[in-house]
């Protein structure tokens, strides 16, 4: 990584969370590449991930990893699913660079179960770091960006990138928690982008497949690539994507959601009515109902539901 002269997000300060590794890690290099400094934050302070007392903890080390070559930025290892902790982040970008202009979401864990067997734990740690944790973050930048439009009655400068994934889009049925807690971000997507849209501030997602120490049960069955070639699977597909969209060029791009992966990007549709019944009086009843519904299910395939299992076919050149 080098930074050039005169880069794209140069002057620009980011926050990235669950930047320690895999995708953060990823999109903090890409984004401190083109000039931002960078606050990689992730929940793991020195000595926590089992590497030994003393040990730089994974935010640290990627702040090393920007600094030897060239970049910018700053360690920060609180949990932004805790509230308080999420204000202190935004508070630091302020405080350190007096400005904050791009928010990458990415912090998550899984705990994969189906439905039955789940415990209301692992429902609840997932829905808190991925879902919580992203509303806190955007909760206080929200606000820095809506005051400082209102003091000088201009937009700002303001990007969110959240982090969602395909298997919000896919109903994948051994990650119940994982796929609501996804699926609520892209609520929050489309309703932060309304609220933000007058002060200049623009919000997409992305459903990335990356290969990562989290996924990397999900996706053991996939062979790594020959040696010199780049995996398809590797988190340096997704966070050009991530940059486009933090930079001024994507100052049209809001409320919009993006699968991401092997040099491949899809921009997804919204939802449209597949088919509508009206009642043949003032309101229906079961039988009409029944009547109306029925054979409409009767001939539609089984397996086609709301859940978009073709989007798993995506390749690039397809």
């Amino acid at each position: 990584m080098t930074v050039p002269r005169g880069a794209l997000l140069s002057g620009k300060t980011a926050i990235v969370t669950g930047a320690g590794r895999g995708l953060g890690r990823a999109e903090a290099l890409e984004l401190a590449r083109l000039g931002a400094h960078v606050i990689v934050n992730d929940y793991g302070r020195p000595g926590r991930d089992g590497s030994g007392e003393g040990s730089a903890g994974p935010a640290e080390a990627v702040v090393a990893e920007i600094r030897a070559a060239g970049g910018q930025a700053t360690a920060h290892t609180g949990d932004v699913s805790d509230f308080e902790e999420a204000g202190a982040l935004v508070r630091l970008a302020l405080d350190t660079r007096g400005s904050l202009d791009i928010l990458v979401n990415n912090a998550g864990i899984l705990r994969d179960r189906m439905v039955f067997s789940m415990t209301e734990d692992e429902w609840d740690a997932v829905v808190r770091v991925h879902l919580k944790g992203h509303f806190n973050t955007i909760r206080f930048a929200a606000a820095h960006w809506r005051e400082k439009s209102k003091a000088t009655g201009r937009p700002v400068y303001g990007r969110i990138v959240n982090t969602s994934s395909e298997a919000f889009l896919c109903g994948s049925a051994g990650q119940p928690n994982y796929a609501a807690a996804k699926g609520g971000i892209v609520g929050l997507t489309t309703s932060t982008a309304q609220a933000l849209r007058k002060y200049g501030v623009t919000v997409n997602a992305i459903c990335p497949r990356a290969r990562t120490r989290m996924t990397e049960d999900v996706f053991a069955d996939l062979a790594l690539p020959e040696a010199g070639k780049l995996d398809p699977l590797a988190p340096e597909h997704v966070s050009p994507l991530v940059a486009y969209l933090a930079s001024p060029a994507a100052a049209g791009v809001s409320g919009q959601l993006f699968v991401v992966h092997g040099g491949m990007v899809a921009v997804m549709e919204r939802p449209k009515p597949a088919a509508t019944f009206d009642a043949a009086g003032e309101a229906f009843g079961v039988e009409e109902l029944d009547a109306l519904l029925t054979p409409y299910y009767a001939e539609r395939p089984p397996q086609e539901t709301f859940a978009a299992a073709e989007v798993l076919a995506l390749r690039r050149g397809a």
